[in-house]
C-alpha cells in the first residue's frame, strides 16, 4: 500500500517584537511557535530567523525542500526590510549600499533606499540576500546608525501586506505558485 505523504503547509506570520525565532527555548520566554500554535495538526517550522526585537514576514512551513531553497545562498533570495533609524542620516544610503566587509566577514552588498525622513529619524528599505545573524543591526551601528524599529516586510515573492501584529494566515494558491516557480526556486 502507498504510504500517505504529510500534508504540506504554508502559512506566514507577522511576528511582532518581544518573541523568539526558535521551535523551544526555556530561556526565551515566549517563542513564535505560541503565535502559530493551533494553525494544524502537522509540525511546522520557521523558514529563516527574526531576532527578538524585530518584527515582520515570517514563513512558516514542513516543506523542508522549499524551506532549504530559499536559505541557501545560491538562489539570492530578497529578503526586504523597511528600517527606522536616527544618528548620521547624512549619505547612509551610499555607506551602507558600498558596505562589502562587516566586523571583519565579508558581505554581498545590500540595496538601499531612503523612504522618508522626520527630523532626526529615517526609514530606509533594506534588501539583502544572506541574512548573516543580525546583519542589517550590524550594518547600521557600522554606519554610525541607531536601530529604531527592523520590519522584514518581504521574502522573495511574498509579501507581508497588512496582516496585523500578532496573526497568521495561510498562504494563497498563487502566493504559493509564485514562491514555487520564480527566480528558481521549484
Amino acid at each position: 500500500e502507498p504510504v500517505q505523504g504529510e500534508k504540506k503547509v504554508y502559512l506566514v506570520l507577522n511576528k511582532p517584537k518581544g518573541y523568539v525565532t526558535s521551535l523551544d527555548d526555556p530561556h526565551a520566554g515566549k517563542t513564535v511557535m505560541e503565535l502559530v500554535s493551533g494553525a494544524c495538526t502537522e509540525r511546522i517550522y520557521p523558514v529563516g530567523r527574526l531576532d527578538k526585537n524585530s518584527l515582520g514576514l515570517l514563513l512558516f512551513t514542513n516543506d523542508g525542500a522549499l524551506a532549504q531553497q530559499l536559505l541557501h545562498p545560491r538562489h539570492q533570495v530578497d529578503k526586504v526590510y523597511q528600517v527606522t533609524v536616527s544618528g548620521a542620516l547624512e549619505g547612509a544610503e551610499e555607506r551602507l549600499s558600498r558596505m562589502r566587509m562587516l566586523e571583519g566577514e565579508p558581505i554581498q552588498p545590500a540595496q538601499v533606499r531612503r523612504l522618508s525622513q522626520k527630523g532626526e529619524t529615517a526609514v530606509l528599505e533594506v534588501i539583502i540576500h544572506q541574512g548573516k545573524n543580525r546583519q542589517i543591526r550590524r550594518m547600521c551601528r557600522q554606519a554610525g546608525l541607531s536601530v529604531l524599529r527592523l520590519r522584514r516586510v518581504q521574502e522573495h515573492t511574498l509579501h507581508l501586506g497588512n496582516l496585523p501584529s500578532g496573526k497568521w494566515r495561510y498562504l494563497t494558491d498563487g502566493e504559493l505558485q509564485d514562491l514555487k516557480g520564480s527566480d528558481g526556486v521549484e
